[in-house]
């Protein structure tokens, strides 16, 4: 059975959406979380990148909140580099 690659798929420490694969993990910083998206692998097979950190200085309260906005930052930048927009959301 082939998956749609559309549809992200996520077990919480990594992203699938695509064709390009993140690492996602949360850092402890100032009483908080703050994500963290590492592009491992593209179709391209580019350079391993952390993209830039999105949050102002924002940290949330658990790591499954910081997990959840690092795989929503991975998909935004997918689309922004695909020139999808933000219309899949």
């Amino acid at each position: 059975m082939q998956t749609d690659p559309s549809i992200p798929i996520s077990d919480g420490h990594s992203l699938e959406y695509r064709g390009f694969r993140f690492e996602l993990r949360a850092e402890i910083v100032r009483g908080g979380y703050q994500p963290i998206a590492v592009l491992v692998r593209t179709p391209a097979e580019e350079e391993e990148t952390q993209l830039p950190d999105d949050t102002e200085e924002i940290v949330y309260g658990t790591e499954a909140e910081a997990i959840r906005h690092a795989e929503q930052q991975a998909m935004r930048w997918v689309h922004d580099h695909t020139g999808d927009g933000q219309a899949q959301f």
